[in-house]
């Protein structure tokens, strides 16, 4: 697990980008040692130009200027403790935040910042907080809708890191961490996934969504490449 950062610390990101109306995304990097790891925050904004801000990601000014010309940051998702490496410095630099996590990630969280709530209301119909089945509620998920479709967020469980390079990309790999196709990533699922049944089927209910547009993950490229088939054969290959 990465140390969490109590200050303000930049890291290697690129730029804050709309995926959707109402939804932002940007991907950063982590250096461990021998591997770079992408990861990627995702802010979704609720009625009443409030911010929903998930495994944050601390930006450079020109970055968090963009942010909050879109919105009022008003929660902080830290979608399971091996996501709370920038969660102080958001919360110091917004004392209103409401931090939000899942029940089962709720005390390694509270370690690095004070947990708010482990079921956020956050007065908007259109965007549902979930605690993922099958993970002893120690992982979160976000589905937002919205009029071109609806937007599923996920963190640990689904990785989509393709076509790693060199010897971190093979080292990736062995790890289970990256591979030609989005997975269910060999380390989450030994220490993560406690029920692979109630997993795979909150999966496949995910993939009833008529008008699912697209899977944003923590780590790797988004998926918007039929969607909907993507999370039937992960469910798959958890059987």
């Amino acid at each position: 697990m990465t140390k969490p950062n109590q200050d303000w610390k930049v890291l290697p990101h690129g730029a804050l980008m709309e995926i959707d109306s109402g939804i932002l995304a940007v991907e950063g990097r982590i250096s461990m040692p021998l591997v770079t790891i992408p990861r990627r925050m995702t802010v979704v904004r609720l009625r009443g130009d409030r911010l929903v801000v998930w495994s944050a990601i601390a930006l450079d000014e020109a970055g968090m200027a963009k942010l909050e010309a879109y919105g009022k940051p008003a929660f902080l998702v830290v979608p399971s403790d091996h996501h709370r490496m920038d969660a102080a410095a958001w919360k110091a630099r917004y004392p209103a935040l409401q931090v939000v996590t899942p029940a089962g990630s709720r005390d390694k969280t509270a370690d690095v910042v004070p947990v708010d709530t482990t079921s956020p209301a956050f007065d908007d119909p259109d965007v549902q907080f979930v605690a993922v089945p099958g993970t002893r509620d120690e992982e979160a998920a976000l589905v937002v809708r919205r009029t071109g479709g609806t937007t599923l967020v996920l963190n640990d469980i689904v990785g989509n890191i393709q076509h790693p390079s060199g010897f971190g990309g093979w080292l990736l790999r062995m790890m289970g961490l990256a591979g030609e196709e989005a997975q269910v990533p060999k380390a989450v699922a030994l220490l993560i996934i406690k029920d692979k049944a109630a997993l795979a089927a909150q999966l496949n209910e995910w993939a009833r969504i008529d008008d699912l547009r697209r899977i944003i993950v923590s780590h790797g490229d988004i998926i918007e490449s039929e969607p909907r088939e993507v999370l039937r054969k992960l469910a798959e290959s958890l059987g």
